[in-house]
């Protein structure tokens, strides 16, 4: 609707109208002169009170037939019929949030009037409504929103009553198409309806004053519009200032988050995994370089390694005395790829060549004993390597040659260019020139003094990550039963391939004809076909030489409807130990109110009422329904939060709508006051490679907005930390006295 010109009308009468009629538009064809048949046959209000009608009435361009939308306030100063409201199913009584889109159709406005006078104002006010009015139409559309919401606001905890109302303040906003209004008042300086989001009706109410304040007469006198909600605006006053908000979301995110230090504004939140009880410093090191909250995916990993890790962040929070909070996400219903069988315990060790194959620079080796430690931060070995003989290793000096057979028999030497002290012992880095495979129990021989022979003993050498490389046009197999899965050490056939997925929810809901994809969108093809035990695809998307697909990796279907149970066993299991050892719960894959109603009771019955609950908005679904589920969880106490994990979301809604939708979240989020989690590929090449790319540092500043920001795992993730901290926390004012003032040209004669 064209927010060009509006007519209101405010009437007292003792009948409501059907949830029906309002929400699906049915009473378009009421007119002034027939509001007393067309309401006649609605019942009574339970306490025999007389509500407010609010009357839209939108004139559609060539038409002279007004079309007219009415909108039920309460018309009771008591702050207990706030809540008397109707009994009205979920859809009835929150509003659509998608704004309605209607080019042809102009609203006009007035205030609260007779019936006999509604359609001489339409008429008077079809082509001369003032921004004033318009305004004040808005004002009254919110605040009958609220009433109508009213028993659905009564459920929430008084926690979140007030962010709660706001939110339907926001949403009724966004049902009207005000972008004319926007323009208006933007073009006088007056108001940004783009950013009163978390606080619209002190926003609107501000502007209405304002532009009373300007204009000497009007339409619609402050005596009259205030006749239609001048009872709710007693019940606000110090309800819901902008201040007030602003404290409310930044208690909230407190409350959720935790306290920052130093005056920084946004946290940084890193995933670890099992990577963190094999380091002594990790923890420690992320903690010192800007770190303030820990994320524990318990997909992966069990609760031994777990509790490592959370003991870990304990003692060094307590030794740094930098609180630190820890997230844990279940692990949900998402479908995975299976473990494919594990590869030889070989490591591979490649010296850098140029395109004629000679060596321009030898690999780096780290060697120290198992319990050493980690080798330092600033080094980045292309190897490590765990040394099983400490007599060996203190013979070390630089310059040694250390003599080894590889697995293939092959005699290759490690050359010993660097040594280091490191956290239990000394820490060695060596050269290798020549390719090499080793395993452990390989040898390392030198020459001690008086010609004695030294030996060192490879041990603990991981198994190779195994992994099928998919090209477009082979075909995959997925199988309900990982026996099934492929081994290729002895050879693929060409252009078959095959993984496994254990979750009878995939097998259950495609059909041929559907998109499949892994790994957060790496890898896409089409079901070819389908069975009780397999599916057959057909990759139309990968690299130019093939894209890995390897173990515990994501797999969506975007167009299947695929019902998942809100929390799985595994996820009901887990909570337990997450309510005992962590700060926050992360809830993955929510997707509709039945979710976050199986959550609470979850939590009731736990008596877990101080778990942090982070909702992760990782489907189209989840987006869609992301009002109601904010409204029922805001049921408890618990404090909340949402996570964008950008990564599902785009492959389930479509890569080009991403931006959008994340901007939407963020906006939701902003008017209900709770903290966002900005999630999934920031600064990846930087973890992964050491150097970030432009769009990822604009995404981190973009990224901003939000509460907090996640990174993920990666070898380089100690220098990611510290760069997104100097993004985050720069002072600006300094930057600004960088900069040369300009000479004003008054100055040159």
């Amino acid at each position: 609707m064209m927010l060009g010109a509006l007519s209101i009308g405010v009437v007292t009468n003792p009948r409501t109208l059907s949830s029906h009629a309002i929400q699906e538009g049915n009473c378009a064809d009421f007119t002034a002169s027939n509001l007393s048949r067309k309401f006649s046959h609605f019942p009574h209000r339970p306490n025999g009170k007389k509500p407010i009608f609010i009357q839209l009435l939108i004139r559609q361009k060539g038409n002279p037939t007004p079309r007219t939308f009415v909108f039920a306030l309460s018309n009771e100063s008591d702050e207990s019929e706030r809540g008397s409201s109707p009994a009205c199913t979920d859809d009835q009584m929150l509003m659509a949030w998608e704004p309605t889109k209607d080019p042809d159709v102009e609203v006009v406005a007035s205030g609260p009037h007779s019936e006999a006078d509604l359609s001489q104002i339409a008429e008077h006010l079809g082509n001369q409504g003032s921004l004033l009015d318009r305004l004040k139409a808005v004002h009254l559309h919110v605040l009958a929103s609220e009433q109508w919401n009213a028993s659905r606001l009564k459920l929430c905890h008084r926690r979140y009553l007030v962010s709660a109302t706001n939110l339907i303040h926001y949403l009724a906003l966004k049902c009207l198409d005000v972008e004319q209004l926007k323009e208006d008042l933007c073009s006088i300086g007056l108001l940004n309806l783009e950013t009163i989001n978390p606080y619209v009706l002190a926003s609107l109410t501000a502007g209405i004053q304002m532009l009373e304040n300007l204009n000497s007469y009007s339409l619609i006198t402050k005596e009259n519009i205030c006749a239609g909600f001048s009872t709710l605006e007693k019940q606000k006053k110090g309800e819901f200032t902008i201040n007030l908000m602003r404290k409310r979301t930044s208690s909230n995110r407190e409350l959720l988050l935790g306290p920052l230090q130093d005056e920084r504004t946004t946290h940084i939140m890193v995933t670890v995994g099992r990577e963190a009880t094999e380091s002594e410093t990790l923890i420690t090191d992320l903690l010192k370089t800007g770190t303030t909250i820990i994320r524990i995916n318990c997909a992966h990993g069990n609760p031994s390694v777990w509790s490592e890790i959370i003991r870990r962040v304990k003692r060094s929070s307590q030794m740094l005395e930098k609180p630190c909070r820890i997230l844990m996400d279940l692990a949900g219903p998402k479908l995975r790829t299976g473990n494919l069988k594990a590869g030889p315990c070989v490591m591979k060790i490649s010296p850098k060549k140029n395109a004629s194959g000679s060596v321009i620079f030898p690999a780096q080796v780290w060697l120290s004993h198992k319990g050493a430690g980690p080798h330092p931060t600033h080094l980045s070995p292309d190897v490590v390597l765990s040394i099983d003989g400490q007599e060996f290793l203190s013979k070390l000096e630089i310059g040694d040659a250390l003599r080894f057979s590889d697995a293939r028999g092959k005699e290759r030497m490690l050359k010993i260019s660097k040594k280091f002290h490191v956290f239990a012992g000394t820490g060695f880095v060596a050269e290798c020139t020549k390719t090499a495979y080793v395993q452990s129990g390989t040898k390392l021989y030198i020459k001690g003094k008086k010609n004695k022979c030294l030996v060192g003993q490879v041990v603990d050498v991981p198994a190779a990550e195994q992994f099928v490389r998919l090209r477009v046009g082979d075909l995959l197999s997925i199988s309900r039963d990982g026996s099934a899965e492929q081994d290729e050490s002895n050879g693929p056939s060409i252009g078959s391939h095959r993984v496994s997925c254990s979750s009878g929810y995939l097998f259950d809901s495609v059909k041929p004809g559907d998109p499949i994809a892994f790994d957060d969108g790496k890898i896409w093809g089409v079901i070819q076909g389908t069975s009780i035990s397999e599916i057959i695809v057909s990759i139309t998307h990968a690299g130019p030489k093939g894209t890995k697909l390897g173990s515990e990796k994501s797999i969506n279907i975007p167009d299947s409807n695929i019902q998942f149970e809100g929390l799985t066993s595994k996820d009901l299991m887990d909570l337990e130990f997450v309510a005992t050892h962590a700060n926050m719960v992360g809830i993955s894959f929510v997707r509709d109110v039945n979710d976050i109603v199986v959550l609470r009771q979850e939590l009731e019955k736990q008596k877990l009422r101080n778990l942090g609950i982070v909702l992760k908005i990782e489907t189209k679904s989840g987006f869609e329904n992301l009002p109601l589920m904010l409204l029922e969880a805001m049921k408890s106490p618990n404090p909340l939060g949402v996570m964008i994990a950008r990564g599902d979301l785009a492959v389930e809604c479509g890569w080009e709508r991403l931006a959008d939708i994340q901007e939407e979240i963020l906006s939701i989020c902003a008017a209900v006051h709770i903290p966002v989690i900005w999630a999934t590929q920031v600064l990846e090449s930087l973890v992964k490679s050491g150097v970030p790319t432009r769009a990822e540092i604009t995404d981190v500043a973009n990224g901003r907005r939000a509460s907090c920001i996640m990174l993920n795992k990666g070898k380089h993730i100690l220098e990611a930390v510290s760069t997104l901290d100097t993004i985050l926390h720069s002072n600006s004012t300094k930057m600004k006295a960088k900069l040369k003032p300009l000479v004003l040209l008054s100055h040159l004669f």
